[in-house]
């Protein structure tokens, strides 16, 4: 027997379904002027009925990525940026197509930095590292925040630098005589606090995310720490992953092990 409550589940489900179609689709640019189809066609599309994309559209617009009006139809309200993860670029060099990346350098200064930073970056306890903090915003609207620990030889030379219209990655291979390596990265989400949404323009407790990044030179050395709180609905992250041979098959080998650079 189906009960009310299994079919309000299903449609719930099934909406689901087709708002997270539909935000790859908004996210990609499909939407020509940025006008989705109507209700009818978009139930065509997807096989279901109007109430399961009604309540799809609801998701979308709860998210802030789209609009509902009366008579206009649905439209895209903001747009997401990709960020990729299989190559390590700066913000500007990643989103260059879209715009320009201007960064105001809230603070900076050389301070003791604590036990867990001076850890990551291999440093003696005592140490003093360059510390930056930096809103970062693309066409004129905020987009991350990023909280920076540098390895004092390479980051006392930025002190002089322009870093409003620059990347760090680009000024540290310029100090260091050396590309940079690699970079070892943590994704998360977490809620935005009180500091952290009014630099961002957004409401408090609003979905981050977040970005803890230790990027090394091409010698292996670590030198750049970042603690990196993005938008989550100006921003979105994509990556290629590449399935080893035999996984699934072998036991785990020790020290090996897959990540997105």
């Amino acid at each position: 027997m189906v009960t009310t409550t299994d079919t309000r589940r299903r449609r719930a489900d099934r909406a689901r379904q087709v708002a997270d179609l539909l935000r790859r689709q908004i996210v990609q640019g499909q939407f020509a002027h940025g006008q989705l189809p109507l209700e009818a066609a978009l139930a065509r599309e997807f096989d279901t009925s109007r109430n399961t994309v009604r309540e799809a559209l609801d998701l979308l617009r709860e998210e802030g990525l789209v609009e509902r009006c009366p008579g206009v139809g649905t439209t895209v309200a903001a747009e997401k940026y990709p960020h990729g993860l299989h190559r390590l670029l700066g913000l500007a060099e990643t989103l260059h197509e879209h715009g320009q990346v201007t960064n105001q350098v809230r603070t900076m200064s050389l301070i003791e930095p604590p036990a867990a930073v001076s850890h990551r970056l291999g440093l003696p306890a005592g140490e003093p590292v360059v510390y930056l903090e930096r809103l970062r915003s693309l066409n004129g609207l905020p987009l991350s925040l990023d909280l920076t620990y540098l390895v004092r030889d390479v980051g006392e030379p930025l002190f002089d630098a322009d870093l409003a219209h620059n990347d760090i990655f680009v000024l540290l291979e310029g100090i260091a005589g050396q590309p940079l390596g690699m970079a070892e990265l943590t994704v998360e989400a977490v809620n935005a606090d009180t500091h952290t949404a009014a630099a961002l323009g957004a409401p408090r407790g609003a979905a981050l995310l977040m970005v803890e990044r230790l990027t090394h030179l091409s010698d292996g050395r670590p030198v750049d720490l970042e603690f990196i709180r993005f938008r989550g609905d100006r921003l979105t992250m994509r990556g290629h992953l590449r399935r080893a041979p035999g996984t699934g098959t072998d036991p785990e080998i020790p020290g090996e092990e897959q990540a997105w650079h």
